[in-house]
């Protein structure tokens, strides 16, 4: 058990409310480590923080009028309105693309990539366990079977090492997700990718700005998609988008998602192509627009933050802060992430100690759990659809090599620190680093 207790959207809501909401009472009394941390605050001590970190999401007045514009207008949806391709051609800007399709949140993004990716009946996808579910929910929806390959733990990321051996004669795409906001190895999973004829779709719902090699996350394999669910580095509530180089394949995806009617080289007589209706609102774009005039001053004030606060935490024995490889050359740290060594802490278990950092004031949480061994993956494996798709021996070979070891052992290391967190002075993460070091302090009675 990894000691979670909250779902992922509920952990963030709590850390974007503060650590006053955790736990209340006193002041920073551990500024820096001296070898005298005090009590623990979950044993009656003073805790290293009892103000708010900061508030997510963030809007102006200018915001609420773009709002009330829209209202007045009467042009609420995208087939009369302007604001939302005003949005996707400033995010094809901001993502260095040719092309960006908004749509009505992240999941749907994905599905469209899929689809218009010819990902369907009988089809196998590459993906990492390590993820949110609706990584694997679109695979499982698209009728093909979802592979788990193995996390490299020090990364966080699909281990692109492992990827080879997964392949099959029904492997169609690789879905690489730039998990917390940290990017695969792009260099080796598309070479494996060229290698074997097969697509790359980037889950980049967490990575807005994130760079490998200086392009924009989302922009390295075939598509690339987005998510601007409320506690995204780039929020409207719900949204997501995807983005693309090859115009035809992107206006494939805009007559996909526009019920199949034409667009640019897509010329249908009236909709005689296969679509659904997958569109952004304009009151969404136009959130999304605001948000969009601070993005790239928050990705910096995380990513000077995030430097800071690993120089401090990666000297405290038992914590090791997340690597990246070298080939990324700019974080979104929608999420900071560390592992938890508890033999450095006394054997205590994880849940022991993110409950000791909470009562400090340091809103943290063990993240994901292994996705491999969800329910509803063997709920897939014994549909009807997925019967009929597969056959028995395939489907019990999947069974027998669902395991992924080296992800397991991070689900039981991995700790979380919301991205709002990082956007505080220098002196939260101060608070952060010397409430981990008060913890380790009194490690011998954590257990």
């Amino acid at each position: 058990m990894n000691g979670n207790i909250l779902t992922r959207r509920e952990f963030l809501a709590a850390a974007s409310v503060g650590a006053a909401a955790v736990v209340s009472g006193g002041t920073g009394v551990y500024a820096q480590a001296t070898g005298k941390a005090g009590k623990l605050a979950l044993q009656g001590g003073t805790p290293v923080r009892s103000k708010p970190f900061s508030d997510w999401p963030i809007w102006d007045r200018a915001d609420e009028e773009s709002i009330l514009s829209i209202l007045r207008s009467g042009d609420w949806y995208r087939g009369r309105g302007k604001v939302v391709d005003e949005f996707e051609k400033k995010y094809a800007e901001l993502t260095g693309t040719k092309s960006c399709l908004a749509t009505v949140n992240g999941t749907n993004a994905l599905l469209t990539a899929l689809h218009v990716l010819g990902v369907g009946i009988g089809d196998e996808v590459l993906v990492p366990p390590y993820t949110f579910v609706a990584t694997i929910s679109v695979v499982i929806l698209s009728n093909a079977l979802p592979v788990f390959v193995d996390t490299d733990p020090e990364t966080f990321q699909m281990d692109p090492d492992k990827i080879e051996e997964k392949i099959t004669e029904n492997t169609r795409a690789i879905i690489p997700v730039h998990i917390l906001g940290t990017v695969a190895n792009m260099d080796k999973i598309n070479a494996v990718a060229k290698k074997h004829n097969l697509k790359v779709i980037e889950d980049a719902c967490q990575a807005h700005l994130a760079e490998w090699r200086g392009k924009k996350a989302g922009a390295v394999g075939d598509l690339g998609c987005f998510s601007f669910q409320n506690s995204k580095n780039l929020p409207c509530g719900e949204g997501g988008a995807v983005i693309g180089n090859d115009e035809r394949i992107m206006d494939k995806c805009h007559s996909f998602t526009n019920c199949g009617r034409s667009y640019g080289s897509i010329k249908a007589d009236g909709c005689q192509f296969v679509g659904t209706n997958r569109r952004m609102t304009e009151y969404q774009a136009a959130i999304l627009l605001g948000q969009m005039k601070r993005i790239e001053k928050d990705a910096e004030i995380r990513n000077k933050n995030a430097a800071y606060l690993t120089s401090k935490i990666e000297k405290i024995p038992g914590i090791i802060p997340q690597r990246f490889y070298e080939g990324q050359t700019m974080g979104a740290y929608h999420l900071y992430a560390f592992r938890y060594k508890k033999e450095q802490f006394n054997d205590a278990p994880l849940g022991k100690f993110l409950s000791a950092l909470n009562a400090e004031g340091i809103p943290a949480w063990s993240g994901y759990s292994p996705l491999n061994k969800e329910g509803i993956i063997e709920d897939a494996l014994t549909s009807k659809n997925f019967q009929r798709a597969f056959s028995k021996e395939r489907l019990d070979k999947y069974r027998r090599e669902n395991n992924c070891p080296a992800n397991d052992q991070l689900c039981n290391e991995a700790v979380w620190l919301t991205q709002s967190m990082l956007l505080g002075p220098q002196s939260d993460m101060n608070d952060i680093a010397n409430a981990i070091q008060k913890v380790y302090e009194n490690r011998g009675i954590l257990a």
